[in-house]
């Protein structure tokens, strides 16, 4: 086995090819110029028509491609899915010195600038003979950038619930584009997406958002749903803003996608750029998202308060819902830091009641053996088992996200009724929901500089002309992601993974997995490295 990664000292020319040096210019039909060092190269799309959904022509690389998928195939397996340039779009586009190199706190930095060849694999871990995999361009300042600081009119938004860290990534993002590229004109846009042509945008400047970081929620305000394509582009158009950084999980970065393509259909020289905020941890291809090593650390709070309830009285049940509608990455890591729970339930593992193996059978197991237990449940968990016992109704928030039912109550009921029906065993079970106490608190000190380096990197970005893509965190190097891939699945804990193994031998809890279910559980995550190019 070897690892593979990509580090400023360490370019991709010894691989003979350079990927700056290529072209995508969806004015013009005609294939860009090529050199020994390019003819390696194809750039391939999974939309292979004879045209854009927009009319325009496509560009012709030894096949046509639609902008989105602007990937490109390199020597021994390599793949570099690249995001958007506006010189896609808009040719000729002039660029400028960038300011970073007159920059005092730049001085120190041996190479200022990352190299174009730089980027990031999405998998380190590959047989010595396997191919090289999907990698992603590295984040980071480039020597030329495309927009003049004077001209800038940059606007940031928050959508969707909150997380700590916003305010952090909110306050960065300010201060990066005034103190390292002389950005004056930056405005928060009041209230999520419909704040664009709903509400008076804000001035915001170092001094006004210096202490913001020390305070949770968002100081634009923030809403779920409210998003009008025509009327926030037509806003933007109007305002004067050329730079637009959206703040949001999978369903903002999705909205934040239809906003670029808008932007790019209309030919406006107009920076999208999206930073993935989810307290859930859903999002693919990034390591974290800010503010979920936050969640995890409140978790404990609460995880501690169930415990030292439970084992005051006889035969104590604490029941700890943490939030997670469809991925369990809050419960599984706060319990595994914990060391004080005897049972995880998670979305992503079913599990069952009655009978043997089943939920109430460990319970009483583990209370014989202890005298006391905790039980942390995801919110999305055991969704299943109450669209069985409770008349389910598909409604949904504004966002689009399904409204689920209360696992927690539900299921600290139906622990009760059972002993009281079924057992001669008396308990007393305490139920905590700390749900928005957790997500409303500021973020702590690892999600803070977590939340630096995304801003900074999506600053770079921008400023360096890139548009339709998502700063994220992938393997530990700041990279920029097509929006395409962020928003295509939602990420979850793979219950037939080395983690959620820790788990169990931890909690020492049963799986509540049949054979059945774990042959085809494998397959499923099988078929998924697969997709994953793994």
């Amino acid at each position: 086995m070897e690892s593979i990664h990509a580090s400023s000292s360490s370019s991709l020319n010894h691989r003979a090819f350079d990927i700056s040096s290529l072209n995508f210019n969806s004015n013009s039909n005609s294939s860009p110029t090529t050199s020994s060092r390019e003819s390696a190269l194809s750039v391939i799309s999974s939309d292979s028509g004879s045209g854009s959904k927009d009319g325009r022509s496509p560009v012709v690389m030894g096949s046509s491609i639609n902008y989105k998928h602007k990937v490109i195939n390199g020597p021994c397996g390599y793949v570099l899915e690249d995001v958007p340039h506006l010189t896609d779009y808009i040719p000729d586009l002039p660029t400028y010195p960038n300011p970073l190199q007159d920059n005092p706190a730049y001085s120190v930095v041996k190479q200022y600038f990352v190299h174009v060849d730089d980027t990031v694999p999405q998998k380190v871990v590959v047989h010595k003979d396997g191919p090289r995999g999907v990698h992603f361009r590295r984040a980071g300042p480039r020597q030329k950038v495309y927009f003049q600081s004077e001209e800038v009119q940059a606007a940031i938004v928050t959508c969707g619930g909150l997380c700590p860290g916003l305010n952090t990534v909110i306050r960065e993002i300010v201060c990066s584009l005034h103190q390292m590229y002389g950005v004056k004109k930056v405005y928060g846009i009041n209230g999520g997406y419909r704040g664009f042509y709903a509400r008076n945008i804000l001035t915001l400047t170092p001094k006004s958002v210096n202490n913001i970081h020390k305070r949770g929620g968002t100081v634009l305000g923030t809403s779920r749903g409210g998003h009008d394509t025509n009327k926030i582009v037509d806003s933007i158009q109007d305002r004067g803003i050329n730079q637009v950084y959206i703040i949001g999980g999978d369903g903002t970065q999705k909205g934040a996608s239809v906003i670029f393509e808008e932007v790019r259909r209309r030919g406006l020289k107009v920076a999208v750029a999206g930073i993935p905020k989810t307290i859930d941890n859903d999002i693919p291809v990034i390591d974290r998202s800010f503010g979920f090593d936050t969640a995890v650390e409140e978790a404990q709070r609460a995880i501690n308060a169930a415990h030292v309830e439970s084992e005051s009285v006889e035969n104590g049940i604490g029941l700890v819902k943490l939030m997670g509608r469809h991925s369990g990455f809050i419960a599984m890591y706060a319990t595994l830091a914990s060391r004080d729970v005897d049972c995880c339930l998670i979305p992503e593992s079913p599990f069952y009641l009655e009978g043997p193996g089943g939920l109430f059978e460990f319970i009483e197991k583990r209370l014989k053996e202890n005298g006391h237990m905790v039980i942390v449940i995801a919110e999305g968990a055991g969704q299943e088992l109450l669209s069985e016992s409770i008349q389910s109704m598909d409604m949904q928030d504004a966002s689009g996200n399904k409204l689920l039912q209360d696992v927690g109550l539900w299921i600290s009921q139906k622990i009760k009724d059972h002993f009281a029906k079924h057992s001669t065993m008396n308990i007393t079970l305490k139920y905590i929901d700390p749900t928005y106490m957790i997500r409303a608190v500021p973020s702590n000190a690892s999600d803070n500089v977590y939340c630096t380096l995304l801003a900074q990197s999506c600053v770079h970005g921008v400023m360096a002309g890139y548009t339709g893509f998502t700063s994220g965190l992938v393997n530990g190097r700041q990279t920029y992601i097509p929006f395409y891939r962020i928003i295509e699945k939602q990420h979850q804990v793979v219950i037939t993974d080395r983690m959620w193994a820790r788990l169990l031998s931890s909690t020492n809890q049963p799986s509540f997995l049949t054979a059945k279910d774990i042959v085809e559980d494998k397959e499923e995550a099988l078929k998924k490295s697969v997709e994953d190019g793994h």
